[in-house]
């Protein structure tokens, strides 16, 4: 058998996928509480995912939307991190910055214990990736464009994207405005 190094690439990364939404997943919690999700996006979701981006960069004029689109077109596959928005209930907590748990609800906002879980899991997964030499980058651009197509579990409420690439060069730095994907070198 020869294994080519596109087939390496796509193996490799998709190893690796599965081992950081392990890491994730087996991350320390707040009071045990589970309250992370993950999903790895390959192939046409990726490119629906891709597209929604660059609507998202047009639609809103920010460019990051658009620049890190282009990560994403590069990318063999991405790692999604979210956490769900469940409060862990105590009330003498107040570090959110509401007092308690029921004016936190009621204001919208996030439980301080979720969102601290949320950015240890995204530091377990890319840890993951470093330690396998999968150039990586975490993007809120590819968790919020993730959220609205409805790739995560309905409960989640903050999400990561971890676009992931094995190249001689990281696609992830030098994204400067020539970075930015040329809409018109898309297939239709």
């Amino acid at each position: 058998m020869i294994k080519n190094m596109n087939d390496t690439k796509t193996n490799a990364i998709l190893t690796v996928a599965d081992l950081m939404a392990a890491a994730a997943l087996t991350a320390p919690k707040a009071s045990g509480n589970d309250t992370i999700r993950t999903a790895i996006i390959t192939g046409e979701e990726k490119d629906h995912l891709r597209d929604k981006m660059l609507a998202m960069g047009e639609a809103t004029g920010q460019l990051l939307y658009t620049r890190d689109a282009g990560n994403v077109d590069l990318s063999e596959a991405v790692v999604l991190i979210g956490c769900s928005g469940k409060l862990f209930g105590m009330d003498g907590c107040g570090m959110c910055g509401f007092g308690n748990c029921k004016r936190l609800k009621d204001a919208g906002g996030r439980c301080v214990f979720t969102v601290t879980d949320l950015g240890i899991a995204v530091g377990s997964a890319v840890s993951v990736a470093a330690d396998h030499r999968i150039d990586n980058r975490v993007m809120y651009s590819v968790g919020r464009a993730a959220l609205k197509l409805g790739f995560m579990t309905d409960d989640t409420e903050l999400c990561y994207g971890i676009p992931l690439s094995i190249s001689s060069k990281s696609i992830f730095f030098d994204r400067g405005p020539g970075a930015v994907i040329d809409l018109d070198t898309l297939d239709d």
